[in-house]
């Protein structure tokens, strides 16, 4: 090999394209189908290397499915990402919202935020398009804290959804 020559970057395996890989993956999900929520949130810890967040199994097997697939086969392209939002969205009946952003300190969906405050209790449901409080959707947990404060406050804050401290990470 010359200086100026290049090694080829190793690709990953994509889905039929390596046999043994696939065998593998689908080994792996199959055995996921049949495990309890005990077993599920062990094997959660060994994909992830951190506790499982809940004791969803359905949730839990999806996720633990697709961390198998992107560590064999590598993350979703963005046109895959793309397509498969569009596809839920038309399959769930969503009307596709462009302007939403997603950010990552938001809890899963279903997810109840209870906030005690001036001794009245707030109870937030976690909506795909953004966060139920009183008969009411807001796009943001800030609009929902200054609706009950009545002052600007940053919602993941108020809520106590702040960001892990670098030093936790």
């Amino acid at each position: 090999m010359t200086a100026t020559s290049k090694a080829k970057p190793t690709r990953l395996p994509r889905p039929g394209g390596m046999p043994e890989s696939d065998r593998t993956v689908l080994a792996h999900l199959h055995a996921v189908q049949g495990m309890s929520v005990n077993d599920l949130k062990r094997e959660w810890a060994t994909w992830f290397e951190v506790p499982a967040p809940n004791n969803s199994a359905p949730y839990l097997r999806m996720r633990i499915g697709h961390r198998i697939q992107e560590l064999i086969y590598g993350p979703a392209s963005g046109d895959t990402r793309r397509m498969l939002d569009l596809l839920a969205d038309e399959i769930e009946g969503q009307p596709v919202r462009k302007s939403m952003i997603s950010d990552d300190r938001n809890p899963v969906t279903g997810t109840r935020l209870v906030r005690e405050w001036n001794g009245v209790e707030h109870v937030i449901t976690v909506e795909r398009f953004g966060f139920s409080w009183q008969g009411r959707t807001y796009k943001s947990l800030s609009a929902i804290a200054r609706a009950i404060t009545g002052t600007r406050w940053n919602g993941y804050r108020f809520f106590g959804l702040r960001e892990k401290k670098r030093s936790q990470a």
